[in-house]
């Protein structure tokens, strides 16, 4: 590799790990925050949280790579262009497609990074995000116990929890249960869930039994009592598997199993899973045109702000097209092959504007 591409690639990786660094932690805290409040809120200690958050960064990165290689390459090709080094490089006989290798090795980079995010680490972490939402689910923190509100478990159940204390005991308990013929109340100073071989039960200490009976109220005082919570709590089960948890070669090839699973058709399978391998090229085709679309300007002490404004221009106009492709290609029969659209258009942009660049008119232009 040439002195130059080592030059322009370093800095192209560095800034690129910067600014993936920032955006993946303002998304990635975006994410916590809902996370945050659903699993601290249903009694989930802060390692769930952990768990879960970690879970959800594979899918974050994969979300901001082709930004963070945009940004990175325009802002490198500015800085070179205003301290005129790309300048002498071009008056050396460098042509534009010459002075693109090094976009071009850095876009690929990204490019490989993505295909094993998408193909690999994405569904794999939202396999056991999935799993282990369902254990989360299945524990009895997450379906019984809230403090500070009127719960409905069950039909004819009504339970009120004053307090949780940090080792688990329940303080201030109210339990109705209106199930059978006669009415019962239940209060407890303390109360314990407790898991047994027949089922969770729920022990009350220092409480009363007021059971309503035929008009007359009946008051029994208890030292300790035993609940049976194995009516009230159903175990949470698996839910089945979506699309974004099964493998690109299930996606490729769909069998009438995953298809009835997934509840989808065999195109939007099939789109699914080359849009998989079409999607890490939008980071190829972001950093191309960012570097195209620079180098049609000539060096200026104002910068070259027009330039940039045309790039973040046709990377909306690549969205664009990137969203309509992924809203109908799972639509029709042969749509898997708008899962390249994006990409491909991505890059003869600038493939066209790089051949625009080079043109002996414009190269005369920037020695004037």
């Amino acid at each position: 590799m040439a002195r130059f591409d080592r030059y322009m690639l370093s800095q192209l990786l560095a800034l690129f790990g910067f600014f993936s660094l920032v955006l993946v932690a303002i998304y990635w805290i975006n994410t916590a925050v809902g996370l945050f409040e659903d699993l601290i809120s249903d009694g989930q200690s802060a390692l769930v949280f952990l768990e879960f958050s970690l879970l959800s960064l594979p899918n974050v990165i994969r979300l901001v790579l082709p930004i963070s290689a945009f940004v990175a390459t325009v802002y490198v090709v500015n800085r070179l262009m205003a301290e005129s080094e790309l300048v002498v490089m071009q008056a050396t006989g460098f042509s534009a497609f010459r002075l693109a290798r090094p976009a071009a090795l850095f876009g690929v980079t990204v490019a490989v990074m993505m295909l094993i995010l998408m193909n690999l680490l994405v569904p794999m972490s939202r396999t056991i995000l999935a799993d282990r939402t369902a254990e989360v689910r299945d524990s009895l923190a997450s379906q019984f116990v809230k403090d500070g509100e009127f719960l409905h478990p069950v039909d004819g159940v009504t339970l009120f929890i004053r307090e949780i204390s940090p080792n688990g005991e329940m303080r201030g308990m109210f339990l109705q249960d209106d199930r059978g013929a006669d009415q019962v109340i239940y209060t407890a100073e303390r109360a314990f869930l407790v898991r047994t071989e027949t089922g969770p039960k729920l022990v009350m200490v220092d409480g009363l039994a007021q059971t309503l009976e035929a008009g007359r109220l009946a008051v029994t005082r208890f030292g300790d009592f035993t609940y049976d919570l194995g009516a009230m709590l159903e175990p949470a089960t698996r839910a089945a598997r979506r699309m974004n948890e099964l493998s690109t070669r299930e996606l490729l090839w769909p069998t009438e199993a995953t298809m009835t699973e997934t509840r989808s058709d065999r195109a939007e399978m099939v789109f699914e899973g080359h849009d998989r391998l079409g999607q890490p090229f939008l980071g190829l085709a972001a950093s191309l045109i960012g570097f195209a679309a620079l180098l049609l300007g000539a060096f200026s002490r104002f910068g070259l702000w027009r330039q940039i404004t045309g790039a973040v221009l046709l990377l909306i106009v690549l969205q664009l097209i990137n969203t309509l492709a992924g809203a109908q290609g799972p639509k029709l029969a042969f749509g898997w092959m708008l899962a390249y659209a994006a990409p491909l258009t991505g890059c003869v942009m600038a493939v066209l504007m790089l051949w625009w660049a080079q043109r002996p008119r414009r190269q005369g232009r920037a020695r004037a």
